[in-house]
């Protein structure tokens, strides 16, 4: 768990510290891809809090994810047509429904101990 932690504050540290420009092209991509990505990782989150976490499972689904995010983004774009919106509403909608089953998990993991 120490590690995980470690491993993200670096990230964040050395995210903020280097003036990485995203071009304003790729915007849309990146944003999705995104999205699918803090998916995946609540996701994960969750099964390690139900105890069912696997890590071949978690890294195939973030890669997967991520790239389908993306590729729906890039057809949507030469197409014309807003594709990822639906990306956008998949991910989001397991995104806060994940947050919330580890909410409820924590809280009930805390008031069970009173």
């Amino acid at each position: 768990m120490i590690y995980g932690v470690i491993g993200l504050l670096l990230g964040f540290i050395s995210g903020m510290l280097m003036p990485i420009k995203i071009p304003a092209a790729y915007t849309s991509y990146v944003s999705i891809a995104l999205l699918a990505a803090l998916d995946s990782v609540f996701g994960g989150i969750r099964a390690i809090l139900e105890e069912t976490f696997d890590n071949t499972i978690f890294l195939t689904g973030f890669l997967t994810n991520t790239l389908l995010a993306a590729l729906l983004a890039y057809i949507g774009d030469r197409l014309g047509v807003p594709i990822y919106l639906a990306a956008v509403f998949a991910f989001g909608a397991r995104l806060f429904q994940n947050i919330a089953i580890i909410r409820r998990f924590l809280i009930s993991k805390y008031f069970n101990k009173k």
